[in-house]
This record gives C-alpha cells, sequence and structure tokens, in this order.
C-alpha cells in the first residue's frame, strides 16, 4: 500500500552550489526572500539557490517505487539524487514528482537546484507582485508498489470525480429528495493491467453511500439522497475512495472530498447555484506574508479564510497563480466560490507558449476535484503593452479549448485591463470576462465604473461580464478632506463605499473582486511612503489591522451583527466640527459623544454619517441594537505630522506645495490642468520632454516604461495629480526632475485659473 511521509526537515540551504559555500540549516516551507522582496528597491535576490538533504534509504518510506513529490518550488527547479540529473520543471505554483528508485543507495544525498532568475519562457516575468524564491511548500516522499495510481499525471491526485445532478431552472426550488450520478474515474499504471478496483463513496458523517466494484477505471455510482453543495449556506462535502486489489491484496488507494452542484453564469442575471441566483461578492488573494513570503503553514491559510469569511464574501479570486491544496480544501468546507487561474500575465513571452499549456494543465489536473472552483481563468491584463497579435490569439483559444477538452463541467475566464478595447477579439474568447477598473484611484473618478460596466453589458449582452479588480492603496495616514491618490485609510473607505454602492446593486454582474484582500509584497514598488508593498488590501500584510473599508464590505455581505466606527488611528483633528462614519449591517445606529447622544440614523446602505462637535478629547460610542463600539477623538490646534503622508524618495511631497485658492498647482489632476488653455499649454510642453525619454525607435510608438501610451490610457491618467504622475513616471523611466524643477511648475500653475465646474 501506498506510504507517504514528510521531508520537511533537515535540509540545508545555500545560494552556492553544494560544497562550494556556507549553508544554513533550515525547515521546509521555505523562501528566500521572505525579507528582501518587501523591502522595495527591485533588488531581491533572482538566481539559483540550492537545498541538500542526506537521507538513508531505510528512513524513505517502503515501496517497489519511491518518488519525491514537491507542492511548490518558485520558479524552476531540477532534482538531482546523488548525482543523477532526474528531472526538472518550470513554473513555481503547482505539485510535481519524480521517480527516484533506480539511483537510490543505503545513503542518498537529494539536492534541488530551484531558479526564480529573469529568464525568456517561464511565467510571471512581468507582475506587480514578488517573484519569491524557494521550496516554499511541503515536500514528500511517496512508496507504493509496482502497480499504483498513477503519479506520473501532471501532478494530478489519479482520481477524479464528476458528479452529475438534475439541472434546475432559474429560481426553482431545489428538490427534498434527488439523486446524483458521480462518475468516478481513476489514472493507474501499466503494472496495473490486470488488477481490481474497490469504489465507495461516504457522506458528511462518513457512512458508505453507494460502493461498487468493477475491473474498469470508470465507474458510475448513483448517491440516492444527495444533499447539494451549496456555497457558504451549506457546503456540503462527499468523500470518494478507490482501493486497487490484487485479488484479495489492497495494492493502493487514492482518494478525494467533491461537491454535488450545478451552476449557470447568466448574462443577465450573473451567477446562479443551484438555480438558485447567488451573488460572488469577494476578495482576491495573494498567498504571501510579512517577513514569511510564500512560505505559508496551515495556520496562515485558515487565518487568511477566516478573515475572508468574517467579511461575508462569497468568492475569492485566487490571483495570480495556483494556491496550495490546503487552501483550495479551505474553500470547499467553507462555501467559497473560486476563479482559479495560470499566471499568464502583463506582458506575452515569445518562448511562452508552452508554458502556459503545462501551467493550465496542472491547474486542471490538480483541481479537478474541488467543488468551489467555477472558472479557470487564462490570463490577467495580458494587453496591458498594446494590443493583440495574432500569436497571442492562438495562446488563448488553445488554452480555452485546453480547457473545455479537460473539464466540460465548468466556464473559462480572463481578466482584461481598462486599457484594452471593448472591441478587441481575445475578449470574445472565454465563456465569461471580468475588467480590472480603478476609476477613482489610477485616473478617472469613482463614478466611473459602473455606468462603464453597463456600457459593455450594452455592447456585448449575451458575454456575461464582471469586475475582477478594484481597489485603492491605504497605509496609516488620515485627513479629514481625503483625495484621490492621497494614501489615506479615508479615502480608501469612501472609495469602496462608492465602488459597493456600485457594483453590488447591478444584479448582472456575474462576479466582483476587491483587490486585494491583503497587502502584499511587490519589491518594485514605490509610492505611499512604505515601499516594497502593495497596499491595496483591506487588511495589513501582517493580518492584525482589518482597515476601515473591510468594514465597509463586512457591512453589506455578513449577517453576523455587528457595528464599526471609523478612523479609530485618527485622533488629533483639527476642525471645529468632524465627520464620523460608523459602518454596521444593522439597520439603525445611534452615535454618543462623552455620553451624549447625536440622534438615530437610518441607512439602506449601511453607511451613516455624523457630525460630530470637536472640542476637547471626546469619547464615541456607536450602538446598533446589541452591537456597540468605541473611539476617541482629541481637538489640536496644528495638524498631527505622523498622519501625512511623506514618501520615500519623493522628489516632493504633497503638502510641500503651494496651493492658492482657485488657481491650479501640482497637486491638481492632469484633466482639470488640461482643462484650462494655458493649463493645456504648459502641458504639452511638460508631456514633449516627457515623450522625448520615452520614446521607442523600434516601434516607433510612445511608451513609459513597456506601456503603450494610447488614447485608453491618457483618459485614465487624466485623473492623476500631476505630482503623482511625475514622481511615478520618474521611478520608471529614471528621469532626473529636481525639486527646484517642480517649485517652478508649480509656480506657473498658481498663475493659471481653476475652470470652474
Amino acid at each position: 500500500m501506498r506510504n507517504v511521509i514528510s521531508l520537511n526537515q533537515d535540509w540545508l540551504f545555500s545560494k552556492e552550489a553544494p560544497g562550494c559555500g556556507e549553508a544554513e540549516k533550515v525547515t521546509i516551507p521555505h523562501c528566500w526572500n521572505s525579507v528582501d522582496g518587501q523591502d522595495g528597491g527591485n533588488d531581491y535576490y533572482r538566481g539559483t539557490c540550492y537545498y541538500v538533504k542526506k537521507i538513508a534509504k531505510a528512513d524513505l518510506p517502503a515501496g517497489e517505487r519511491v518518488y519525491l513529490e514537491f507542492r511548490g518550488t518558485n520558479s524552476s527547479a531540477t532534482v538531482t539524487v546523488n548525482g543523477k540529473e532526474l528531472a526538472s520543471h518550470d513554473g513555481g505554483y503547482s505539485t510535481w514528482r519524480v521517480d527516484i528508485t533506480e539511483v537510490l543507495a543505503d545513503d542518498n544525498e537529494i539536492v534541488v537546484a530551484v531558479d526564480n532568475a529573469a529568464n525568456d519562457h517561464v511565467y510571471p516575468q512581468m507582475a506587480d507582485f514578488t517573484f519569491y524564491g524557494g521550496m516554499y511548500r511541503n515536500v514528500y516522499a511517496i512508496g507504493v508498489d509496482a502497480a499504483h495510481f498513477d503519479l506520473d499525471y501532471y501532478g494530478a491526485p489519479g482520481i477524479k470525480v464528476t458528479p452529475e445532478l438534475a439541472k434546475l431552472s432559474i429560481g426553482e426550488a431545489m428538490p427534498e429528495k434527488e439523486s446524483a450520478k458521480v462518475e468516478i474515474e481513476v489514472y493507474a499504471n501499466a503494472e496495473a493491467d490486470g488488477k481490481t478496483y474497490h469504489y465507495e463513496i461516504l457522506d458528511a458523517e462518513g457512512t458508505v453511500v453507494a460502493f461498487a466494484d468493477a475491473a474498469d477505471k470508470l465507474v458510475t455510482l448513483e448517491i440516492p439522497e444527495v444533499i447539494r453543495w451549496h456555497g457558504r449556506k451549506n457546503p456540503y462535502l462527499y468523500r470518494a475512495v478507490v482501493v486497487m486489489k490484487d485479488g484479495d491484496v489492497e495494492v493502493d488507494k487514492v482518494e478525494t472530498t467533491f461537491g454535488c452542484r450545478t451552476f449557470e453564469i447568466h448574462p443577465d442575471k450573473g451567477f446562479i447555484l443551484n438555480g438558485q441566483p447567488y451573488a460572488l461578492r469577494g476578495v482576491s488573494r495573494h498567498q504571501d506574508r510579512w517577513g514569511i513570503g510564500n512560505a505559508l503553514l496551515p495556520e496562515h491559510h485558515e487565518e487568511d479564510i477566516d478573515l475572508i469569511m468574517e467579511v461575508g464574501a462569497t468568492t475569492i479570486r485566487l490571483a495570480h497563480y495556483q494556491h496550495d491544496q490546503y487552501f483550495y480544501d479551505l474553500c470547499d468546507a467553507k462555501g467559497l466560490v473560486i476563479w482559479a487561474e495560470i499566471p499568464f500575465i502583463s506582458q506575452p513571452l515569445e518562448k511562452g507558449y508552452d508554458n502556459t499549456i503545462s501551467q493550465m494543465t496542472e491547474l486542471v489536473a490538480q483541481n479537478y476535484n474541488h467543488p468551489s472552483i467555477v472558472v479557470w481563468g487564462l490570463s490577467n491584463e495580458i494587453t496591458m503593452q498594446g494590443r493583440t497579435d495574432s500569436a497571442l490569439l492562438k495562446n488563448h483559444n488553445d488554452l480555452n479549448d485546453l480547457c473545455h477538452k479537460m473539464d466540460k463541467t465548468r466556464l473559462t475566464t480572463m481578466a482584461i485591463v481598462s486599457m484594452c478595447s471593448q472591441d478587441d477579439p481575445y475578449i470574445q474568447i472565454p465563456d465569461t470576462v471580468s475588467w480590472n477598473h480603478y476609476f477613482g484611484w489610477y485616473g478617472g473618478d469613482t463614478s466611473m465604473n459602473g455606468p462603464w460596466l453597463d456600457g459593455f453589458h450594452k455592447k456585448y449582452p449575451n458575454l456575461p461580464v464582471g469586475m475582477s479588480e478594484y481597489g485603492c492603496e491605504a497605509l496609516n495616514w488620515h485627513t479629514s478632506n481625503p483625495k484621490q491618490g492621497d494614501y489615506t485609510e479615508e479615502y480608501q473607505a469612501y472609495y469602496h463605499e462608492e465602488l459597493i454602492k456600485q457594483l453590488f446593486t447591478r444584479d448582472y454582474l456575474w462576479a466582483t473582486h476587491v483587490w486585494n484582500m491583503f497587502d502584499f509584497g511587490a519589491d518594485a514598488r514605490a509610492e505611499g511612503g512604505e515601499n516594497g508593498q502593495n497596499h491595496k488590501g483591506l487588511v495589513t500584510f501582517d493580518r492584525k489591522y482589518k482597515k476601515d473599508s473591510f468594514y465597509a464590505y463586512k457591512a453589506w455581505l455578513s449577517d453576523d451583527p455587528f457595528v464599526h466606527i471609523c478612523g479609530k488611528r485618527y485622533v488629533d483633528r483639527v476642525e471645529e466640527v468632524t465627520k464620523v462614519t460608523v459602518y454596521s449591517n444593522q439597520t439603525s445606529v445611534e452615535l454618543f459623544v462623552n455620553g451624549e447622544s447625536l440622534g438615530v440614523q437610518e441607512s439602506p446602505e449601511h453607511f451613516f454619517y455624523f457630525e460630530v462637535p470637536n472640542v476637547g478629547e471626546s469619547t464615541l460610542v456607536a450602538v446598533a441594537g446589541d452591537c456597540r463600539d468605541e473611539s476617541t477623538i482629541k481637538k489640536v490646534d496644528e495638524p498631527n505630522q505622523d498622519y501625512l503622508l511623506k514618501e520615500v524618495g519623493a522628489i516632493l511631497n504633497w503638502f510641500d506645495i503651494t496651493e492658492i485658492d482657485g488657481y491650479l498647482s501640482i497637486n491638481d489632476t492632469i484633466g482639470d490642468i488640461m482643462a484650462t488653455t494655458r493649463g493645456k499649454l504648459l502641458m504639452m510642453g511638460v508631456m514633449g520632454n516627457m515623450m522625448k525619454s520615452m520614446k521607442n525607435g523600434k516601434s516607433g510608438k510612445t511608451e513609459a516604461a513597456g506601456f503603450e501610451l494610447n488614447d485608453n490610457m491618457m483618459q485614465m491618467m487624466n485623473g492623476f495629480t500631476l505630482l503623482r504622475a511625475i514622481n511615478m513616471a520618474s521611478g520608471m523611466m529614471n528621469m532626473d526632475i529636481t525639486k527646484e524643477q517642480l517649485l517652478d511648475l508649480n509656480a506657473k500653475l498658481n498663475k493659471i485659473k481653476k475652470k470652474k465646474k
């Protein structure tokens, strides 16, 4: 019978080849960029590192064949045992195995060379997150008989379960009693010819509800009174177990949990689960952690799922790669609906076609049995640098066909960047689409999001559309006058209030996913005052602080009663009367200031706004039903400098700029500046100088850090303040702009009257 043991302990790690340098004793999971991949500068170590383990054959699991199983090695890896190179794998997020039987000796040395260096053929190579290196998920040794369930089939579990239930009409109630047919297919190696199989299905209590004995590798069993997997409302799971037998002797065994459910994605009515409208409103998740990188332990996954459950999400987009099997298992058990995707992202690689096919094959093969997964994601923002070409169209068509060939039960989707034309032919390839829009953060304003989606839906009424990314960054900066691009917790809260009201009231959207549930590592980032991270999370990178926007979603999505006063980190305030926002999923909220009531408010939008006298030090208490929350504010004469954004490496910060009432400054948006004749002339000169450093001699197109400045890009840029745009552009293009030049530009703008709105 199969015997599996952990090989996580007692590895030696080194950035030098074995025997060529000092080695550090480590335990797997291990990540070598857990610090330098999160501190900014885009200078984290990318190269080949080595993991070495010595193990006696007697300590390996017994079996006629012995395999090593790696759950995640980023991004390419090669295994050598006793000096013989046995296998290599490209792709840092999936399971892969290698048969080491033929080279085993009494004492063995295993060397795994893991490489996260830049290359031209393995995705991802360009993306807004850190490509952490490491052997960062569990490693196992598997001992099996000569005849066994296939361990060489794309890292898959060797068992494939496909339930079939009656499809219900939209709005039709689920039958009180119904049966389900369950097709179970197993994969076995050649030595298994002539063996027989015992199949069982067990319910959640462990009772056998169906079984069969057969010589076939494919059988269909029937569950007589099936219980449907129905998302968070009832995430009911069954277990399929298959034993390979040689006569009466059990040779090998595989098993998997699965769920019985039907779903539909309707272009007008959104996501339909088991015949019932089931709104998919949720978040995206990156897997990394502060000080840990990608080397997560089970308790980290559990904490993440608990926070996502608390906010009330019904769906997660697991971006931008295959996540840990343990996390998919948690999603199954909690009833969360999942978008799973490969890291085909940002910029196509000329030599990357084969890698997209292999990563998608592994994603589908390894995750087929998870009832939580409903769509396979083909790519993310792949047209960021321009239009599609024939090679990119072929790549997407082939990926789409591959998904449908391997899995006839699920649909395909992809995430499209705002700058892409609505009429681009590649948008018509998958079954559904979603857009990454940041109107209100990266250009535009918050009010543009809903109408833009309405326009697309009207233009392509038969193509289900969703919102795959939207969000804005917030750190521990604070203001009573939040503005786009200020990185304050208050602006992030305002932004998400507006997006919630627009997105959650549009039933045709098949899914919406906040970018992101958690702050995450992006070592190339240098904005917001804390370099090396993307701070769009509803929760901080260390999972210790839930930002106010977290509670905005909880107010709409969670049934657990609560009330939350926003701005707890914003204590010192200069104004005589200050705005205090309260979130609750209760029907009304009463706010007390030093024991005196400011009245009761009701809000169908779950957002409550109070004008609070700011005198001395005040204790605020919000009461909603049986729930209460408390915070403090204090009147001060001068703004607390600790609340003001100070960007690391910025030429100027926004509060260093002279502003004159009624006149322009570099703190105004490019759109507002361009709305005036004199401002437009001034901007043309500024843009002309910038374009000189952005001209691409080969293509003849105007580009910035590889991004084509097309009309859609320019429309988005209109929402940036000029200072923010210059600060970001100077970093991307290594432009030498001085403080004096910016102050001179600001002085010129200070002489131009703003256009009245």
